[in-house]
Parts: structure tokens; sequence; C-alpha cells
């Protein structure tokens, strides 16, 4: 039964390529490594697929026919195709090219997201990475439906069925303005902020900070008073200088100079940051990137561990992740 022009394989125009430079079948076969009979045996299948013949057979050798010198062409254009397909996915395998979309609850000015990715940058310079800020339960429902790879977020206590590493941890502070009676202190307690006004965003991580705040101060008989302000995260800071309320924050986003506002820790306050991605993500560049997290987090530890004590939060407050569902 006669076959299928798709039946044509990539050995077969490997075999008439090398034929054709060769002018022989016998120094084509010498050439590839294999018998001469293979290579005339497939070129005639060829031959046979295409209804037309490739080459003109004389004492001497071979030479193409009209339809052979264009055959060739193609040939030598389909086997380039296919080569530079193969050289992109191992490149994209390795992680030398590729995109790569991460969520993120805080900034990237300074801290562990910041020398992470200037690590990673610097690693791997050709995959495009994407950045999005909203709240975990966004950044959940975000991996769930692949939008992003994966996210880095506070808190891990909700079950979900995704991948947790956790990472670092950073200090919480509070944003005064300048000559706040609070901002003579080094150093502040949840009761010194108890009758406060804070100001969050609307939505994204403010669900979380409010969500934070009532957890800390709720049990003190304190009800937070929270002034929601539609804007961005980094635009409270200005508020904060207008004296329209105090602002918590985290030590990396201590690094925004803002005139008229100053930072204060909050005794004892550290919150764990976990990786969040899917265990269906199959991205390269996610995996090399939650690796060297891993490796940069955790230096001593043995590949593929996290040190016990940071698996239980133990001393901390991890935000409590919603429900990603719609």
């Amino acid at each position: 039964m006669r076959r299928s022009l798709f039946d044509i394989e990539v050995r077969d125009l490997r075999y008439f390529i090398a034929a054709a430079d060769a002018g022989s079948f016998r120094k084509a076969a010498a050439a590839l490594g294999v018998q001469e009979s293979s290579v005339s045996r497939r070129i005639r299948d060829v031959e046979s697929q295409i209804g037309a013949s490739l080459f003109v057979r004389h004492s001497g050798g071979i030479n193409l026919t009209m339809a052979g010198q264009r055959f060739l062409h193609r040939a030598c254009l389909a086997l380039d195709h296919i080569r530079d397909g193969a050289a992109e996915v191992a490149a994209i395998g390795r992680s030398e090219v590729g995109h790569l979309s991460v969520g993120l609850f805080s900034s990237l000015a300074s801290g562990f997201v910041s020398k992470l990715f200037a690590a990673y940058d610097n690693k791997y310079p050709n995959v495009e990475v994407k950045f999005s800020e909203g709240s975990a339960a966004r950044h959940l429902l975000s991996i769930d439906r692949s939008h992003i790879d994966l996210a880095f977020t506070i808190g891990n206590r909700q079950p979900n069925p995704y991948d947790a590493h956790q990472l670092w941890r950073e200090n919480v502070f509070a944003a005064l303005w300048d000559g706040h009676p609070l901002s003579a202190r080094s150093e502040l307690s949840w009761s010194d902020l108890a009758h406060e006004s804070f100001l969050v965003c609307s939505g994204g991580p403010g669900d979380e900070v409010r969500d934070y705040l009532n957890l800390r101060l709720c049990p003190m008989g304190s009800r937070p008073r929270f002034l929601i302000q539609s804007i961005e995260r980094y635009s409270l800071l200005t508020l904060v200088a207008l004296r329209r309320g105090v602002a918590p924050m985290l030590e990396s986003e201590t690094a925004v100079s803002i005139p008229g506002v100053v930072y204060r820790p909050i005794a004892g306050e550290r919150l764990p940051f976990f990786a969040i991605a899917s265990p269906r993500n199959d991205n390269p560049a996610a995996r090399t990137l939650l690796s060297l997290a891993r490796t940069m987090a955790h230096p001593s530890a043995p590949f593929g561990t996290t040190p016990a004590s940071d698996l239980d939060g133990s001393n901390a407050a991890p935000l409590r992740m919603r429900d990603p569902s719609p």
C-alpha cells in the first residue's frame, strides 16, 4: 500500500540531502554511517510517496532531476526549521529562554525578592519575567487558572492544593508621620497602635492587611479603625506624610523614602513569606526560579528540604489566605 506524503520522516530527508551532496548513494551511506542499501531503499520510498524521481541513476553515481532540485531546497528548509525548533525547545528546557509570570505581595525595591530576581536575571538573562501585585487569594486563583506560574505571599495556613515553600521572614514596621508622638520611640508594641487610624488599600493586599490588623488588635479589645483608600499601596505613604493615618509596612518596603514619613519596628513581629506554585505547572523557568529561591533562602539545607524551624511558622502570624474561589 502506498504511504502518505505525511509519512516522510526526518531520516528520509537526511538521507536524501546527503545523497544529493555526495552525488553517490555509497558516499552518502559512508558519511551517514549506514548501509548503502538503506540509503537507496529510503530514497526509493520517498520517490514512491511523492510520485516523482529525485535522482537519475548512472554508472558514475547519481544526479538530481528537476523535481529533485526543487525538493532539495524544501528539504533543507524543513531540516533547518526542525533543528531551530529543537534548539529553541532545548533552551526553554534549560531555562535559557522563556517566559515567567510572578505574583507579588510586597515591593521589589529591596529585601529577599529584590536579591532573588537580581540573581535570577544574571543567571537567566533571556527569560522574560512579568510581575503582578495582588492579594494571596487572587494569586491562588491565578495559579489555578495558569495565569501566573508562582506567587510570593505571606502566610499559608489555609488548606490548598498548591506546593508551598517558606523562604524568608520580614519584620513589620509602622509608617508614621514625622512628629507623631510615637515617632520618638525606637520600637513600638501593638498596644501603642491600638487607637490609631490605619490607612489600607481597597482590595488586593489590603484584604490581608485588614485581616492581619484585626488578628493582632481585636484580642486586646481594640477594634482597628480602617481608612480604606482606592490608591496604590505606596501612595498610602503620601497620606501618612499628610497626617491622615498610619500604615503597617514590611521591612523591605521601608526602602521607600517619603519626606515626612518615618518607620518604627513593631517588637517581635516577623512574618513568613512563602513561594506558592501548582504541582501541575511544567514551566522550566518556574522550576529554576523556585530552586534558586530555596537555595538562597536555605543555603546550608540539603536540596529539596526546608529547615524544620521554618515549617511550623512558630513565633509568626501568617496572614490568612482566603478561599480563592470566585
